[in-house]
Protein backbone atom coordinates (compact mmCIF):
# COMPACT_ATOMS: atom_id res chain seq x y z
CA UNK A 1 0.00 0.00 0.00
CA UNK A 2 2.93 2.31 1.15
CA UNK A 3 4.30 1.56 -2.37
CA UNK A 4 1.25 2.38 -4.22
CA UNK A 5 1.01 5.96 -2.81
CA UNK A 6 4.81 6.72 -3.49
CA UNK A 7 4.11 5.48 -7.26
CA UNK A 8 1.16 7.62 -7.41
CA UNK A 9 2.71 10.88 -6.30
CA UNK A 10 5.82 10.27 -8.54
CA UNK A 11 3.69 9.73 -11.34
CA UNK A 12 1.79 13.15 -10.50
CA UNK A 13 4.69 14.65 -10.20
CA UNK A 14 6.19 13.36 -13.42
CA UNK A 15 3.26 14.79 -15.25
CA UNK A 16 3.49 18.06 -14.00
CA UNK A 17 7.03 18.26 -15.42
CA UNK A 18 5.64 16.68 -18.85
CA UNK A 19 3.29 19.30 -18.21
CA UNK A 20 5.31 22.02 -17.56
CA UNK A 21 7.66 20.81 -20.81
CA UNK A 22 4.41 20.77 -23.48
CA UNK A 23 3.72 24.35 -22.16
CA UNK A 24 7.36 25.90 -23.09
CA UNK A 25 7.33 23.86 -26.48
CA UNK A 26 3.81 25.30 -27.01
CA UNK A 27 4.70 28.50 -26.60
CA UNK A 28 7.05 28.67 -29.42
CA UNK A 29 4.88 26.88 -31.63
CA UNK A 30 2.08 28.61 -31.34
CA UNK A 31 2.31 30.80 -34.33
CA UNK A 32 2.00 27.17 -36.43
CA UNK A 33 -1.43 26.98 -35.68
CA UNK A 34 -3.98 27.36 -33.30
CA UNK A 35 -4.24 23.59 -31.58
CA UNK A 36 -1.14 24.00 -29.28
CA UNK A 37 -2.30 27.57 -27.49
CA UNK A 38 -5.14 25.52 -26.96
CA UNK A 39 -3.15 22.89 -25.19
CA UNK A 40 -1.25 25.51 -23.19
CA UNK A 41 -4.31 27.03 -22.28
CA UNK A 42 -5.32 23.72 -20.98
CA UNK A 43 -2.47 22.49 -18.87
CA UNK A 44 -2.45 26.11 -17.77
CA UNK A 45 -5.70 25.98 -16.29
CA UNK A 46 -5.08 22.93 -14.88
CA UNK A 47 -1.34 23.78 -13.23
CA UNK A 48 -2.82 27.15 -11.74
CA UNK A 49 -4.71 25.80 -8.56
CA UNK A 50 -1.44 24.41 -7.69
CA UNK A 51 0.72 27.12 -8.37
CA UNK A 52 -1.70 29.27 -5.89
CA UNK A 53 -1.50 26.06 -3.58
CA UNK A 54 2.05 26.65 -3.57
CA UNK A 55 2.25 30.03 -3.55
CA UNK A 56 0.53 30.20 -0.78
CA UNK A 57 2.32 27.70 1.01
CA UNK A 58 5.49 29.58 0.53
CA UNK A 59 4.20 32.93 1.50
CA UNK A 60 4.94 32.26 4.89
CA UNK A 61 8.69 31.75 4.05
CA UNK A 62 8.98 34.74 1.85
CA UNK A 63 7.55 37.49 4.63
CA UNK A 64 9.91 35.63 7.06
CA UNK A 65 12.65 35.99 5.19
CA UNK A 66 11.29 39.79 4.61
CA UNK A 67 10.82 40.28 8.39
CA UNK A 68 14.33 39.44 9.09
CA UNK A 69 16.11 41.56 6.53
CA UNK A 70 13.88 44.27 7.39
CA UNK A 71 14.76 43.22 11.12
CA UNK A 72 18.65 43.76 10.63
CA UNK A 73 17.85 47.02 8.79
CA UNK A 74 16.26 48.41 11.34
CA UNK A 75 18.80 47.52 13.39
CA UNK A 76 21.65 49.40 11.67
CA UNK A 77 19.43 52.42 11.24
CA UNK A 78 18.91 52.81 14.74
CA UNK A 79 22.59 51.88 15.83
CA UNK A 80 23.19 54.34 13.23
CA UNK A 81 20.52 56.95 15.13
CA UNK A 82 22.56 56.48 18.55
CA UNK A 83 25.64 57.38 16.81
CA UNK A 84 24.42 60.36 15.95
CA UNK A 85 22.54 61.41 18.57
CA UNK A 86 25.77 60.62 20.83
CA UNK A 87 27.64 62.67 18.27
CA UNK A 88 25.18 65.95 18.83
CA UNK A 89 24.93 65.51 22.49
CA UNK A 90 29.24 66.11 22.25
CA UNK A 91 28.91 69.00 20.06
CA UNK A 92 26.15 70.55 22.38
CA UNK A 93 28.35 69.89 25.39
CA UNK A 94 31.41 71.23 23.74
CA UNK A 95 29.57 74.45 22.03
CA UNK A 96 27.67 75.40 26.18
CA UNK A 97 31.97 75.21 27.53
CA UNK A 98 33.18 77.42 24.41
CA UNK A 99 30.00 79.51 25.63
CA UNK A 100 30.50 79.49 28.85
CA UNK A 101 34.58 80.32 28.57
CA UNK A 102 34.17 83.29 26.27
CA UNK A 103 31.36 85.00 28.45
CA UNK A 104 34.11 84.32 31.01
CA UNK A 105 37.18 85.74 29.14
CA UNK A 106 34.43 88.74 27.84
CA UNK A 107 33.52 89.31 31.78
CA UNK A 108 37.39 89.79 32.53
CA UNK A 109 38.84 91.94 29.76
CA UNK A 110 35.57 94.28 31.41
CA UNK A 111 36.88 94.35 34.42
CA UNK A 112 40.06 95.17 33.65
CA UNK A 113 39.13 98.04 31.62
CA UNK A 114 36.59 99.16 34.37
CA UNK A 115 39.55 99.08 36.78
CA UNK A 116 42.16 100.01 34.83
CA UNK A 117 44.45 97.35 35.56
CA UNK A 118 45.99 96.36 32.29
CA UNK A 119 49.48 96.91 33.38
CA UNK A 120 49.47 95.36 36.50
CA UNK A 121 50.76 92.09 34.89
CA UNK A 122 47.50 89.85 34.28
CA UNK A 123 48.40 86.76 33.95
CA UNK A 124 45.34 84.55 32.95
CA UNK A 125 45.33 80.91 34.32
CA UNK A 126 42.55 78.00 33.91
CA UNK A 127 41.24 76.27 37.03
CA UNK A 128 42.00 72.55 37.04
CA UNK A 129 41.46 71.52 40.50
CA UNK A 130 39.29 71.94 43.59
CA UNK A 131 39.68 71.04 47.33
CA UNK A 132 36.09 69.23 48.58
CA UNK A 133 36.97 70.71 52.12
CA UNK A 134 34.10 72.81 53.06
CA UNK A 135 36.15 74.77 55.32
CA UNK A 136 39.38 75.23 53.51
CA UNK A 137 38.01 76.04 50.28
CA UNK A 138 40.59 76.20 47.53
CA UNK A 139 41.19 75.92 43.98
CA UNK A 140 44.71 74.76 41.83
CA UNK A 141 45.97 76.56 38.49
CA UNK A 142 47.99 76.19 35.82
CA UNK A 143 50.19 79.04 36.13
CA UNK A 144 53.30 79.29 38.91
CA UNK A 145 56.38 80.53 39.74
CA UNK A 146 57.86 80.38 35.97
CA UNK A 147 54.66 82.87 34.88
CA UNK A 148 55.62 85.17 37.28
CA UNK A 149 53.04 83.95 39.86
CA UNK A 150 53.91 84.54 43.58
CA UNK A 151 51.74 83.86 46.95
CA UNK A 152 50.00 86.54 48.08
CA UNK A 153 49.06 87.69 44.34
CA UNK A 154 45.27 88.87 44.28
CA UNK A 155 43.64 86.04 41.71
CA UNK A 156 40.08 87.80 40.16
CA UNK A 157 37.40 86.69 37.46
CA UNK A 158 34.81 88.96 35.27
CA UNK A 159 32.70 89.15 37.89
CA UNK A 160 34.96 90.35 40.92
CA UNK A 161 37.52 88.88 43.90
CA UNK A 162 38.40 85.14 43.86
CA UNK A 163 40.95 84.95 46.90
CA UNK A 164 44.89 84.64 47.16
CA UNK A 165 47.61 82.99 45.58
CA UNK A 166 48.83 80.63 48.75
CA UNK A 167 51.00 78.27 47.72
CA UNK A 168 53.00 78.11 43.76
CA UNK A 169 55.34 75.68 41.84
CA UNK A 170 56.91 76.46 39.08
CA UNK A 171 53.93 75.47 36.41
CA UNK A 172 50.79 75.54 39.40
CA UNK A 173 49.50 77.20 42.07
CA UNK A 174 47.06 76.86 44.61
CA UNK A 175 44.36 79.30 45.83
CA UNK A 176 42.53 80.09 48.52
CA UNK A 177 38.74 81.34 47.59
CA UNK A 178 37.40 84.46 49.59
CA UNK A 179 34.62 81.76 50.91
CA UNK A 180 37.66 80.09 53.25
CA UNK A 181 37.82 80.40 56.72
CA UNK A 182 40.91 81.93 56.66
CA UNK A 183 40.31 84.59 53.98
CA UNK A 184 40.29 88.21 54.87
CA UNK A 185 40.03 91.13 52.86
CA UNK A 186 39.64 95.08 53.80
CA UNK A 187 36.63 96.66 51.91
CA UNK A 188 34.28 99.55 51.68
CA UNK A 189 31.09 100.30 50.28
CA UNK A 190 31.08 101.21 46.98
CA UNK A 191 27.70 103.76 47.60
CA UNK A 192 28.69 105.37 50.38
CA UNK A 193 32.32 105.05 51.22
CA UNK A 194 31.86 102.85 54.60
CA UNK A 195 35.39 100.83 55.44
CA UNK A 196 34.91 97.40 57.17
CA UNK A 197 36.67 93.81 56.65
CA UNK A 198 34.95 90.45 55.02
CA UNK A 199 35.23 87.31 56.24
CA UNK A 200 33.36 83.99 55.23
CA UNK A 201 30.49 83.48 57.69
CA UNK A 202 31.01 81.16 60.26
CA UNK A 203 28.18 77.88 59.44
CA UNK A 204 27.31 79.13 55.94
CA UNK A 205 30.59 78.54 53.84
CA UNK A 206 28.98 80.36 50.81
CA UNK A 207 28.66 83.45 52.89
CA UNK A 208 30.57 86.17 53.80
CA UNK A 209 30.01 88.88 56.87
CA UNK A 210 31.62 92.35 56.56
CA UNK A 211 32.72 93.30 59.79
CA UNK A 212 34.33 95.83 61.97
CA UNK A 213 31.90 98.88 61.40
CA UNK A 214 30.34 101.26 63.06
CA UNK A 215 27.30 101.48 65.03
CA UNK A 216 26.66 104.66 62.80
CA UNK A 217 27.47 103.22 59.99
CA UNK A 218 24.38 103.36 57.40
CA UNK A 219 24.78 100.23 55.83
CA UNK A 220 21.69 98.94 53.44
CA UNK A 221 20.31 95.96 51.86
CA UNK A 222 21.75 96.05 48.18
CA UNK A 223 25.14 97.67 48.83
CA UNK A 224 28.11 96.75 46.88
CA UNK A 225 31.28 95.83 48.73
CA UNK A 226 34.94 96.38 47.27
CA UNK A 227 38.45 96.43 48.01
CA UNK A 228 39.56 99.59 49.81
CA UNK A 229 42.93 99.17 48.50
CA UNK A 230 45.00 101.80 49.49
CA UNK A 231 48.64 103.80 48.53
CA UNK A 232 49.78 103.74 51.82
CA UNK A 233 53.38 101.95 51.79
CA UNK A 234 53.37 101.46 55.23
CA UNK A 235 50.32 99.45 54.97
CA UNK A 236 50.22 98.27 52.03
CA UNK A 237 47.24 96.42 50.56
CA UNK A 238 47.38 92.97 48.44
CA UNK A 239 44.58 94.25 46.31
CA UNK A 240 44.17 96.98 43.54
CA UNK A 241 41.06 98.97 45.10
CA UNK A 242 37.20 98.52 43.94
CA UNK A 243 37.28 95.29 43.06
CA UNK A 244 33.90 93.74 43.53
CA UNK A 245 33.37 91.50 46.49
CA UNK A 246 29.82 91.38 46.80
CA UNK A 247 26.34 92.40 47.38
CA UNK A 248 24.76 92.89 50.86
CA UNK A 249 21.66 90.89 51.38
CA UNK A 250 20.35 91.34 54.93
CA UNK A 251 22.04 93.85 58.38
CA UNK A 252 20.68 92.50 61.29
CA UNK A 253 20.16 94.83 64.69
CA UNK A 254 21.22 97.81 62.03
CA UNK A 255 22.29 100.91 63.87
CA UNK A 256 23.86 98.68 66.99
CA UNK A 257 27.94 98.23 67.83
CA UNK A 258 26.28 94.17 67.07
CA UNK A 259 25.11 94.74 63.70
CA UNK A 260 25.71 91.90 61.61
CA UNK A 261 26.12 92.39 57.89
CA UNK A 262 25.56 89.58 55.58
CA UNK A 263 27.47 89.41 52.51
CA UNK A 264 26.79 87.13 49.01
CA UNK A 265 30.14 87.20 46.93
CA UNK A 266 29.33 87.79 43.10
CA UNK A 267 32.04 85.29 42.51
CA UNK A 268 30.51 81.68 42.48
CA UNK A 269 33.54 79.95 43.48
CA UNK A 270 32.03 76.72 42.48
CA UNK A 271 31.55 77.97 38.79
CA UNK A 272 35.11 78.82 37.99
CA UNK A 273 36.90 78.07 34.83
CA UNK A 274 39.34 81.23 34.46
CA UNK A 275 40.39 83.35 36.76
CA UNK A 276 43.67 86.34 36.66
CA UNK A 277 46.54 86.85 38.83
CA UNK A 278 47.30 90.46 39.43
CA UNK A 279 51.00 89.75 40.13
CA UNK A 280 52.24 93.77 40.14
CA UNK A 281 50.33 96.03 42.38
CA UNK A 282 52.79 98.90 41.35
CA UNK A 283 52.40 98.99 37.30
CA UNK A 284 55.48 101.47 37.44
CA UNK A 285 57.62 98.20 39.26
CA UNK A 286 59.00 95.50 36.52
Amino acid sequence: MHDKTIRRRRAVLLGLVVGSLLLLTASFGESAGGGLGAIQRGVSTVLTPVQEGASRALKPVRDGVGWVGDTFDAKGENEQLRADLAQARRFKVDAEALRRENAQMRDLLDLNDRLQIQDMGLVAARVIGRTPNVLNQVVKINQGSSDGVRPGHPVVTGRGLVGTVDTVTSNSAFVTLVTDADFGAGVKISEGGITGTVRPAAGAPRELRMEDTEATDDVRRDDTLVTSGTSDPEFPSPFPPDVPIGKVTEVEDPGSDSQVIHVMPFVDVRDLDFVEVITKMDPSRS
